[in-house]
Formats: C-alpha cells, sequence, structure tokens
C-alpha cells in the first residue's frame, strides 16, 4: 500500500478510530477465554464512502450502518489486524502506544504455550483499560487467574 494511503489511514485511526483488545468468554477454548482483537474507524453514515474507500484500501473487514446515523469500519481477524498494525506503526502519532502493546500482545499470543503465557497476555490486555480510558471493562486479569490453572 502506499505511504500516503498509509499516512492518511493512520491519521484517521489517530482521530476516528480505535484499538480494542479484550478478554472475552469462550467456553470451547482451552483456557476458556479469547483475546479479541478489532480496529475500528468511525464515521457520520453520511460520510460512510471514506470507510468504503478504507475497506478497499485493506481488504478485509466489515462496515455497519448503525441508527444513530454513525457507521463502523471494523477489522477483527488477528492476523489482518496485526498487518494492519504493522503497516499504521510509522505514522501513527496519538495512538502509537496502542499499536506498540497492540503488536506486543499479538506476538505473545503467536508464540504462546502454556496457561501461565496466557496470563501475561492477559496482564497486557489489561494496559488498553487505561490508554483507551475503558470503564467498562468487566474481564481482566484477575477474572481470567481464577478460573485458569498454572
Amino acid at each position: 500500500m502506499d505511504s500516503i494511503i498509509l499516512a492518511y489511514i493512520a491519521g484517521f485511526l489517530d482521530g476516528d478510530g480505535s484499538i480494542f483488545f479484550q478478554i472475552v468468554p469462550r467456553p470451547d477454548y482451552k483456557q476458556k477465554f479469547q483475546i479479541r482483537t478489532s480496529i475500528a474507524f468511525y464515521q457520520d453514515t453520511t460520510n460512510a464512502k471514506i470507510l468504503e474507500w478504507f475497506k478497499e484500501q485493506i481488504g478485509s473487514g466489515y462496515i455497519r450502518h448503525r441508527k444513530t446515523g454513525i457507521s463502523d469500519y471494523t477489522i477483527i481477524e488477528s492476523k489482518e489486524v496485526k498487518r494492519l498494525l504493522k503497516l499504521l506503526q510509522p505514522y501513527v502519532k496519538l495512538k502509537k502506544k496502542h499499536v506498540e502493546l497492540g503488536l506486543d500482545i499479538l506476538n505473545k499470543l503467536e508464540n504462546k504455550k502454556s496457561n501461565k503465557d496466557f496470563l501475561e497476555i492477559c496482564k497486557l490486555v489489561d494496559k488498553f483499560k487505561d490508554i483507551n480510558y475503558s470503564k467498562k471493562r468487566k474481564i481482566t486479569y484477575e477474572t481470567v487467574s481464577k478460573s485458569l490453572p498454572l
């Protein structure tokens, strides 16, 4: 992807986007939890064409048009999130910490071998609570550590 396009997308992410890492329950998973990844871009639905253009450029994800008049373009597949974070890393300014932490989490997930490794990743995911100003996060490292034997 062209560097000018990447810089534009990174600027949009800095202003009207979010990077999320969350711990979600998954009873069918070995650790009973999953690390959910996502990058989202938001825009008034009247300007949703820019989100469609992003999707064409990036090549993955989906677009939703909400009843609130806001549309979002979201990428959730871990490999795609990692690919995009690596592409945008040289250009982001406000979300530099998000990108660095996200890439660290994704790299550790790829190399996870034990419950202890997974718990260390959960600690990193908890750091997103602070940099995203999240107050609603219910499932944390503490939650997982109580149900996961070492």
